[in-house]
């Protein structure tokens, strides 16, 4: 990820935001429903230009109905609209239905409809195309994201790394469309605890990291392929059986010779061969740029049992990433990890102690794939002049991050480790 100090500066704290009125408590994401002010859980799109006019200083309720009609109207202008005043609604995590923007009113997304379609691998020109709503995209030229916001909205900054190099372009029209999603399912209320219960279990950082806050938020989807496989693997392979000899051994002691008799360990190695057969099941291949592998693989994986057939509706108030991995290169990324899997995998039917020279040779069949859009929350904090980037499983609420290093802990441990030994040999010396 690029340095966010650009969209840290100056934005109001996730915790600084949606406060009821007179209390001073957060609540998620917003305002209280019911007030006339928006209800949901996260930026909406849009809402960018309109966030950052509200300083630090309080002024706050002085742009609330502009922002509120910025949004509302913008998502009423293409998105879904609440029954009761027409106003834009979005969906919102913690009551997983549909929220209205003014006047708090709920809308629940039918579940259920339609089925989770899995392609065969040939068929992929008969999927549908799009995202089924009127999308701009905001491509970044530092990190490569390709973030989609709604056609009457704005976007300045790159959601995942800050960078205000960004262009507005067209969405592309001819993109696969996701066939299913896992809806984001996690709030905002529930991102600020998750991220200071991360902060508070790290190992080795500042004291002070602890007050840290987060300066910038953005709920959104990340596209995946997933594709399903049926594997033949065949292997060969050198196993080696340990055994043990016993040998002579010559050491010279005050000048004389003594031949000792110790056991030596030794090899036998003998030719192996074996054959498997493997299904996979949703096997997941980022398809994005927005967020490193390292952050990613720190998030714990999604539970794809929970994916819903694809409605525009969970979009709604949202945005997410257009893919950069098209569906050959993720292919080939697929197939790069079902052979290293399966060479683990073959690597534990070796018989015996050790082994070497493992060859494996895969067959690969009957291969479906599906397009999905899966959930993050995508934050940074700021902690001595530098920015710190931090996911979190829109999910299961899982966090990866970066964050800095107290060399003063880590120089006193080592003392103190140092300080340890050298009072054992000490000991054992006496």
């Amino acid at each position: 990820m690029a340095d966010r100090g650009a969209a840290c500066e100056g934005r109001p704290r996730l915790s600084d935001q949606g406060r009821r009125a007179g209390e001073g408590e957060p609540v998620d994401g917003g305002r209280e429903a019911g007030q006339g002010q928006p209800a949901d859980g996260g930026r909406g799109l849009g809402s960018d230009a309109a966030a950052r006019q509200v300083d630090a200083s309080g002024d706050e309720a002085d742009s609330d109905a502009g922002l509120r009609a910025a949004e509302a109207s913008a998502l009423a202008s293409k998105g879904p609209r609440c029954q009761q005043c027409g106003a834009g609604m979005r969906w919102d995590p913690e009551a997983d239905a549909l929220s209205c923007l003014y006047c708090g009113a709920t809308r629940a997304v039918p579940p259920g409809e339609g089925t989770v379609l899995e392609r065969p691998l040939e068929s992929a020109h008969d999927a549908a195309r799009g995202f089924g709503l009127e999308l701009r995209v905001a491509t970044c030229e530092d990190c490569g994201a390709r973030v989609t916001f709604e056609g009457a909205a704005t976007s300045t900054e790159c959601a995942f790394c800050g960078s205000a190099r960004v262009l507005d372009q067209a969405a592309n029209r001819n993109a696969l469309r996701p066939e299913s999603l896992v809806p984001l399912d996690v709030s905002r209320a529930e991102v600020e605890a998750a991220f200071s219960k991360w902060l508070g279990k790290l190992w080795f950082r500042p004291n002070d990291l602890a007050r840290a806050r987060v300066a910038d938020a953005a709920g959104l989807y990340l596209p995946y392929w997933t594709f399903d496989a049926q594997v033949h693997s065949e292997w060969t392979a050198m196993s080696g059986t340990y055994y043990w000899v016993t040998v002579p051994r010559t050491t010279i002691v005050n000048g004389k010779v003594h031949v000792t008799m110790q056991s030596e360990r030794r090899t036998r190695w003998s030719p192996a061969a074996g054959e498997r057969d493997d299904r996979f099941d949703d096997l997941l291949v980022p398809a994005g740029k927005g967020v490193s592998g390292e952050l990613l693989a720190g998030l714990g994986g999604f539970d794809t049992t929970a994916l819903l057939p694809y409605r525009a509706d969970y979009l709604a108030g949202w945005r997410a990433e257009e893919y950069q991995l098209d569906l050959e290169q993720g292919w080939e990324r697929g197939q790069e990890l079902i052979q290293e899997r399966q060479r683990g995998r073959c690597a534990g039917d070796v018989p015996g102690d050790t082994q070497r020279a493992l060859r494996v040779h895969n067959s690969v069949a009957d291969v479906r794939f599906k397009h999905v859009l899966l959930p993050v929350w995508s934050l940074c904090y700021r902690y001595g002049g530098k920015v710190y980037p931090v996911l979190v499983n829109g999910q299961s609420g899982r966090v990866a991050g970066k964050a800095p290093y107290s060399w003063v802990k880590i120089l006193g441990a080592a003392a103190a480790v140092a300080a340890g030994a050298g009072l054992g040999a000490l000991v054992l010396g006496s």
